[in-house]
């Protein structure tokens, strides 16, 4: 008996159930002319649950959503978890050959999707035999009436009375799975469950200052991380959701403007593509907490946006650590330091999150520290409630990540005398394009398959847009002829198109004696002159 007056277990749930109960009249989703409440939040959240349970969704069942930033996409989110179900958040960015392997993989039962993204749902479809029950967002476009399956509105409206609600084990159960390609060209499904989910949502919002004021504008894709977490976090302190199906910097602008927007998050390309815009003269966003991260920002980013007026807070994860793990935190005395001297100690990595402290370090090869003396590279390692539980149905992936105890993020950082952490590098050689991973490996893979393709090295290069885009070296079989954009055309047709190569280059590739690519010499020749955005 003590011990059940003593522990509560933590479960992402109740954070909704709890602001629908106190803020039940506050606006909760904004999107275009809708406006729910916390009640009506709540209300539609037990329909989706209720509408699960009626077509077969119970306990441990894996419920996909392939939608974009819209109000279902954010009680997703809170639906399933009601039934101990499992939500597989789907990139929406994807290719039909991707999403096939993920949804097998997950093993998912139930695909809501958004009508516009009918035409990949329709190349796939016949390769899921698992999907059971195929439910559509009815937005920008019509119903796909080839597809069976009810739109969501009414699918939802067909939900019984009874209240389905099943309890968790914070700690076992797992309440999502975010699929990432990492490095290995395969997909990894990074496991959440309860109790870090509501930990990371809890220290999201303490890290940004956030309250029952705020209004959050969803910048950030909801699929990525789960949102970071946020979708969880702004619900804890009935914060108002701001949907938007798209990033256009005209519509941020005017929602800032008329929403009274005070947080979001974006990867620095977002903010790059916010200051460049013809709209950002004369903006003024001062009282906008912005946290960026899924590449490290140029000071320049920073210095920018602050010339805005925007507070800007760098965030550091993986989807293995639930979106962020580390966050720059502001010192007092940075306020007196030049603008240039300001904007370089805050593009750094920084220090734990206060529900992970202490679970950050650098280490070298034997699990040592690192010396903190800004130069010497270890790679960094974290442990805490917000690392994953593991990668589903890949035990072998796991151990390997989690050796002597602690997860391996596979980035190499160097550790600063006043104890914040800053990358120097990616080990794995992934590609940050706009705050997306790809994997150089599985695009390596990918253009191998071309038959007059020999050899290939990709590398990230420079971008003015995204930070950094795809390049491919490749070294054609002796007598073949091939072009740059036939390889990229090969890509595109095999893989999302974010991940193709944006440029190509044929000739020899620089080797070690035993025949190893030496990327870093490919990765000199191409960064020449810039400054380079280290991640």
């Amino acid at each position: 008996m003590a011990e059940q007056v003593s522990y509560q277990g933590l479960n992402p749930l109740t954070l909704l159930e709890r602001s629908a109960f106190v803020y039940p009249d506050k606006t909760a989703v904004i999107y275009n002319d809708r406006r729910y409440t916390y009640a009506q939040l709540h209300d539609r959240v037990r329909q989706l649950a209720g509408a699960l349970w009626k077509v077969g969704v119970q306990r441990g069942d894996k419920v996909a959503f392939l939608v974009p930033n819209l109000p279902p996409m954010l009680e997703g989110h809170f639906g399933p978890l009601r039934l101990g179900a499992v939500l597989v958040a789907l990139n929406t960015r994807l290719s039909p050959r991707e999403l096939t392997y993920i949804l097998n993989h997950s093993e998912a039962k139930v695909l809501v999707f958004d009508s516009e993204l009918a035409p990949i749902v329709r190349a796939f479809k016949d390769d899921v035999p698992g999907i059971e029950t195929y439910v559509q967002v009815v937005d920008v476009a019509p119903k796909a009436e080839d597809i069976p399956g009810l739109d969501y509105e009414s699918f939802i409206a067909s939900a019984p009375d009874e209240d389905h609600r099943v309890e968790l084990d914070s700690e076992l159960d797992t309440i999502a799975i975010n699929y990432t390609s990492g490095t290995t060209g395969m997909p990894k499904g990074v496991e959440y469950h309860a109790r870090g989910a509501y930990l990371a949502a809890l220290g999201e919002i303490l890290e940004m200052g956030m309250n029952w004021r705020s209004t959050y504008l969803w910048t950030l894709p909801m699929f990525h991380c789960n949102g970071w977490c946020f979708t969880w976090g702004v619900t804890a302190v009935a914060g108002t959701h701001v949907c938007l199906r798209r990033v256009d910097p005209e519509q941020v602008y005017r929602l800032i403007r008329e929403e009274g927007v005070t947080n979001l998050c974006a990867a620095p390309t977002v903010l790059t593509s916010l200051y460049s815009s013809p709209m950002a003269k004369g903006q003024d966003l001062s009282g906008l907490t912005i946290g960026t991260a899924g590449a490290p920002p140029a000071p320049q980013v920073i210095r920018t946006m602050e010339g805005m007026s925007a507070r800007i807070l760098h965030l550091y994860g993986l989807t293995e650590t639930y979106g962020p793990h580390t966050i720059c935190a502001e010192q007092p005395s940075w306020d007196g330091l030049p603008t240039d001297e300001r904007a370089v100690l805050k593009a750094r990595q920084g220090v734990s999150f206060i529900m992970t402290e202490p679970g950050l370090r650098v280490v070298d090869e034997q699990m040592n520290n690192v010396p903190r003396d800004g130069q010497t590279m270890g790679e960094v390692v974290m442990r805490g409630n917000n690392v994953m539980s593991g990668y589903f149905k890949d035990p072998e992936g796991t151990a390997k990540v989690f050796q002597g105890g602690w997860f391996h993020s596979g980035d190499l950082a160097v550790w600063h005398p006043d104890g914040y952490i800053e990358l120097r590098d990616r080990a794995k050689d992934v590609i940050i394009s706009g705050g997306e991973n790809i994997s150089s490996q599985e695009v390596e893979k990918v253009i191998m398959e071309h038959p007059a393709v020999l050899e290939v090295s990709v590398i990230g290069v420079p971008d003015e847009q995204w930070g950094e885009v795809p390049k491919a070296f490749v070294v054609p079989h002796a007598g073949a002829e091939i072009t740059g954009e036939e390889i990229v055309q090969f890509c595109r047709d095999r893989i999302a198109h974010f991940k193709c190569p944006k440029h190509v280059e044929f000739g020899e590739l620089p080797k070690t004696a035993t025949g190893k690519i030496q990327k870093f010499l490919l990765r000199e020749k191409e960064w020449q002159g810039y400054e380079k955005r280290i991640h």
